[in-house]
């Protein structure tokens, strides 16, 4: 008899494209629960500046791995990769679908590809001597020691680069290449097969609804952002956390006004959506949809295929 509960089904897509709408009404059509696969979501207290879906926005859809880090501590892909397979077992138990959902194409990849990612103890040394280099510095830097990684990273956060960089010099070797096999780490976690959808909006509509989105939710991020300094999270923490904690913070400590501030971000969302796509557009197993009715039609093709390594 084919089983259904090895099956794992990514939504991923650039952001404000609408990933959390579709996969609240596909798990909700599939009996499916879901698992978010954004680094800033894992994040306690990080809700309006991440996009964090609320309670009621669930739909009673369970989701797993919100809310499971302190953002004053720095959160790894191999955390995740970890939580992430012990989410996909907890799930299957069920006897439900789980959707891994997001938009950070390192922890997405981490999982679907079975990445063996080194765990690095941080090397405070090396991070002092790295920290007094340039965005630039370090990209360069990274360019050099690991070209693949340098692909695939946000080159204006300096807390990402650090790492790389710090990895790759620790191990002597660049970012390990995809093997292509099973998650790996969870013992015990069956070999599965993997639906990857992707959500397709042209660069015109992805501009309007990044505006829309930025409009909506400016004040909040305003008021987010005093409140989470207020409780002890550093100016300098808040530059690593992504580009609306990053601006936010420098508009509240008077480094810019609202309106560049807000003009900044838009342009910085932008250019940080065009880098998602180009990580994703490298993946060729992603299937491109534009409707909710493609996206349903492909999974029930999926879930009623017999299984194998990778559909």
């Amino acid at each position: 008899m084919e089983n259904k509960n090895n099956k794992l089904i990514v939504i991923l897509g650039p952001t404000a494209s609408g990933k959390t709408d579709l996969s609240i009404t596909l798990a909700k059509k599939f009996k499916g629960e879901i698992i978010s696969a954004d680094s800033r979501q894992v994040y306690k207290g990080l809700d309006i500046g991440s996009g964090k879906i609320t309670k009621n926005q669930m739909r009673g859809i369970p989701h797993h791995l919100l809310d499971v880090a302190n953002p004053k501590r720095k959160f790894t892909v191999s955390q995740f990769q970890n939580l992430a397979q012990q989410a996909i077992k907890k799930i299957r138990k069920k006897n439900k679908i789980p959707f891994l959902v997001g938009g950070t194409g390192f922890y997405i990849q981490a999982v679907v590809d079975g990445m063996v990612i080194p765990e690095v103890k941080p090397d405070w040394k090396l991070r002092k001597k790295l920290e007094k280099k340039s965005i630039e510095e370090l990209f360069l830097m990274l360019k050099k020691l690991d070209p693949w990684r340098a692909t695939r990273i946000d080159p204006k956060n300096p807390r990402r680069l650090v790492r790389a960089l710090e990895i790759v010099l620790s191990t002597g070797k660049p970012t390990p290449t995809l093997l292509g096999l099973p998650p790996v780490g969870e013992a015990g976690i069956p070999q599965f097969s993997i639906l990857q959808i992707g959500i397709k909006k042209s660069p015109t509509e992805l501009k309007k609804l990044i505006n829309k989105r930025l409009q909506k939710r400016v004040k909040g991020i305003i008021a987010e952002v005093k409140n989470l300094h207020k409780n002890g999270l550093s100016w300098k923490r808040f530059e690593e956390l992504g580009l609306e904690y990053r601006f936010v913070a420098q508009y509240i400590q008077r480094k810019s006004s609202q309106g560049e501030m807000v003009e900044k971000l838009q342009k910085e969302i932008e250019h940080y959506a065009r880098r998602q796509m180009t990580w994703f557009k490298r993946d060729k197993k992603i299937h491109w949809v534009k409707t909710q009715q493609e996206a349903a039609k492909l999974i029930k093709e999926f879930l009623n295929k017999k299984s194998q390594a990778d559909a």
